[in-house]
């Protein structure tokens, strides 16, 4: 939709004349012959800028803009003069807040200029406003639900960050949002009429994350059919989220360091650079400074993402957010599946309230999904839970080892051993689950499929050996 500016000259023969170059300039011109009929005009319908004359008949521009600014009303205003004073000119930019001024007669071009920056503040202020209503509202930040103090501490943070185009770092177990914190930073950003693209950098194999990320031209390896632009060159202007970013190899981060500092990207195989204009935001569920210790993560690049941070809570550190949240996540499951559930019954709030929740926001999705299918309609009721969700009653602690179920360490072996006993451990723990196992370790699902893979190679080798240092006992160890 075209932006609305409204002109102010009561000169009827000048304000037709900037009114059709405002038309030219392809927004919706507006005019008013004082200061009067500007505020009546502006309380029917919001402008996006002012044009305005200071000599005016009952109202001049000088009342105009005090009056505007005394409303709090910071629509972006340029005035227009005919004396050639600058002394008054910038009496009028700084002590008014006018957006700035133009002495007659009006240049189409620098009108144009002016116009396009005008209403681009605009857009900023009004995005600002609505963030600043939904923060003071209903515990809700786009697709972001809570009203606990950390959640609010994370909306103000996403409001001071999101109109700069720095980068962002996103920190949070898994499970607990941190996508709905990148497309929350995008859409309140000066970018958000540009792509928002995502990509998770532990669900690429290390042989493709580069032409994912850089693009590749056609033949630069055995199945580049075709030239193809990466997730950079696709996300022009917009934002780019980069998942698990800890996961990232080695190589790749040095060339992703380098795209971060010179904003250029190289295709695999190219030899041109591209210019790319990216507001780059990445997330990890890892430990970065460790991965850094362990020079597993260039200690560079963490530094040059560390600048902005936001840590995601944990759902079980703030479960009073978790009746809002079920709330949510009914009226979309109910559209999604077409269902009819009305609410919760108290028994089963009190079970999820009971709940650890070590799968954070992710889980409660599923479990929810779930008895929302079997109820249907109505209430949701305990009985609709998964069958052994924890009672009220029960603890609802992280699960403890079963009995007969132990690590046993014996010194003087390679600490890979004790490594690899403890994943076979926690894989019998879950019950062969890898990814619940890949969280309690805390790595991801790819880098525990290496591991097994290793293990099972290990195995393999010296299949007719006996373990010296570490191994998987059960009962007890007998």
């Amino acid at each position: 939709m075209s932006a609305r500016i409204l002109i102010v000259d009561d000169d009827g023969q000048h304000q037709a004349a900037v009114a059709e170059m405002v038309s030219s300039l392809g927004y919706i011109a507006d005019t008013a012959s004082d200061g009067e009929e500007a505020l009546e005009k502006i309380g029917a319908a919001e402008a996006d800028a002012i044009v305005t004359d200071l000599l005016m008949p009952r109202l001049d521009g000088f009342q105009l803009l005090r009056t505007l600014l005394e409303r709090g009303d910071l629509t972006p205003a340029i005035v227009l003069t005919g004396f050639g004073s600058m002394e008054q000119a910038l009496s009028i930019v700084h002590g008014l807040q006018a957006f700035w001024f133009l002495e007659k007669p009006v240049q189409r071009g620098v009108l144009a200029t002016l116009l396009e920056r005008a209403v681009r503040q605009k857009q900023l202020l009004n995005q600002a406003e609505r963030l600043h209503r939904q923060l003071s509202g209903q515990g809700r930040l786009m697709d972001l639900v809570g009203s606990s103090p950390p959640m609010r501490q994370v909306y103000s943070f996403i409001q001071q960050v999101a109109p700069s185009s720095a980068s962002v770092l996103i920190t949070g177990e898994s499970g607990t949002g941190k996508e709905l914190v990148a497309t929350a930073l995008h859409r309140l950003s000066p970018r958000a009429d540009h792509p928002f693209v995502a990509i998770n950098c532990a669900a690429l194999p290390e042989t493709l994350i580069e032409s994912e990320l850089f693009g590749h031209e056609k033949g630069s390896f055995t199945d580049a059919l075709e030239r193809r632009a990466g997730c950079f060159e696709q996300a022009h202007q917009g934002s780019l989220l980069l998942d698990e970013i800890g996961e990232m190899p080695l190589a790749t981060q040095a060339k992703f360091l380098r795209i971060l500092e010179e904003a250029r990207v190289r295709r695999v195989g190219g030899a041109v650079e591209i210019p790319v204009d990216v507001r780059v935001i990445v997330s990890t569920s890892r430990n970065l400074e460790a991965l850094v210790r362990e020079n597993r993560f260039r200690e560079d690049l963490f530094y040059r993402l560390n600048v902005i941070r936001i840590a995601l809570p944990p759902l079980r550190h703030r479960k009073e957010d978790i009746p809002a949240l079920v709330d949510a996540l009914i009226r979309d499951l109910n559209r999604r599946h077409a269902c009819r559930v009305a609410d919760v019954h108290p028994a089963a709030m009190a079970q999820l309230m009971q709940y650890h929740w070590p799968g954070n926001i992710r889980e409660l999705r599923n479990i929810v999904e779930r008895a929302l299918i079997v109820a249907h309609q109505g209430a949701l009721l305990p009985s609709h839970l998964p069958r052994g969700f924890p009672s009220p009653e029960t603890h609802a602690a992280p699960p403890a080892p079963k009995a007969g179920l132990t690590l046993r360490l014996e010194p003087g072996g390679p600490l890979r051993d004790v490594e690899n006993a403890y994943i076979q451990l926690t894989l019998k723990l879950t019950r062969n689950n890898k990814r619940r196992a890949a969280e309690i370790l805390g790595i991801s699902v790819r880098t525990l499929h290496n591991r097994l893979a290793q293990i099972a190679a290990g195995s393999r080798q010296d299949h007719h050996s006996e373990p010296v240092a570490a191994g998987v006992a059960e009962n007890g160890g007998k």
